[in-house]
């Protein structure tokens, strides 16, 4: 039987924590803050977006009033993660304004499936400077903080390592860049452990109905046979209230953390109810 915690444990465990989000603006990011928001989370809204893109929709000012209206208390801070200066600065102004980090979500990420030969140099140097250096180096920043944090989390959105030829050899760089942040996870894991500081890993089972997904992957036909960011916005939930001394080390997959909770009918989760629904990358 999987172990279901009382309303009342959940309810209690994000009240003035504060969560630092990457790529917060929008997608999954903002989803997360919100359902955390609703738990009274103080949530800083990091992202590099001022200004919308009518593509995308969202900037970190209107993420901040999102959170605000949902019951948090927000900072948004526009910071690169591609610079480790903007990275410190983000992370101590966080620090200093809410007195504290105790969970960090790396969620910031860019995406390129081409193969190695439509691959430029340019392309392959986002990836890796946002997937890998970013996360690396905000984690890093974090951890000082997370050592004085309550029940200090790290969550990084990156997939289980699945080393089948199929995820491979379609596009190399954009794989090799989600691994890295998976293992960034599992090492940090290793780590922190001392410290009782918890670092996991969460992908979703199908696609998720976001602006990449729409834009990138497979326009409004992907976008139907998607679920909504809240299944992420829920797994993200139970994983990061559980304590942190044992929910380490983990690459955890949206619809099994779900399931450990009794939650099995995510029909309200899809974009289309009843609809036939496309599994995501790595799964």
């Amino acid at each position: 039987m999987p172990l279901i915690y009382s309303p009342n444990y959940y309810a209690m465990s994000f009240k003035n924590k504060t969560v630092f989000i990457t790529g917060a603006s929008r997608g999954i990011g903002k989803a997360i803050a919100l359902r955390l928001a609703g738990e009274g989370a103080n949530i800083v809204v990091a992202a590099k977006s001022v200004t919308e893109n009518p593509k995308l929709g969202g900037t970190i000012h209107s993420a901040a009033a999102e959170v605000e209206a949902a019951g948090g208390k927000a900072l948004a801070i526009q910071c690169d993660i591609r610079e480790e200066t903007q990275i410190q600065e983000a992370v101590e102004k966080a620090a200093s304004h809410f007195g504290g980090i105790d969970i960090l979500i790396n969620n910031a990420s860019a995406i390129s499936l081409t193969p190695t030969e439509q691959t430029e140099p340019k392309r392959f140097d986002l990836m890796h400077d946002i997937n890998v250096r970013g996360t690396f180096f905000m984690s890093k920043a974090c951890i000082p903080y997370l050592k004085q944090g309550t029940n200090a989390h790290i969550l990084n959105l990156s997939p289980p390592i699945n080393l089948h030829p199929k995820w491979l050899g379609g596009h190399v760089a954009y794989t090799i860049s989600k691994y890295n942040m998976t293992m960034i996870a599992l090492g940090l894991a290793a780590e922190l452990k001392q410290y009782n500081i918890a670092a996991n890993a969460l992908w979703p089972k199908t696609t998720i109905a976001t602006a990449a997904v729409q834009n990138l992957l497979g326009g409004d036909a992907l976008m139907k046979m998607s679920r909504t960011t809240d299944i992420i916005a829920d797994a993200a939930f139970y994983i990061l209230s559980k304590p942190s001394a044992e929910c380490t080390g983990n690459t955890f997959i949206d619809e099994e953390v779900l399931a450990n909770e009794g939650i099995t009918d995510l029909e309200k989760y899809a974009v289309t109810p009843g609809g036939k629904l496309f599994q995501d990358l790595f799964v």
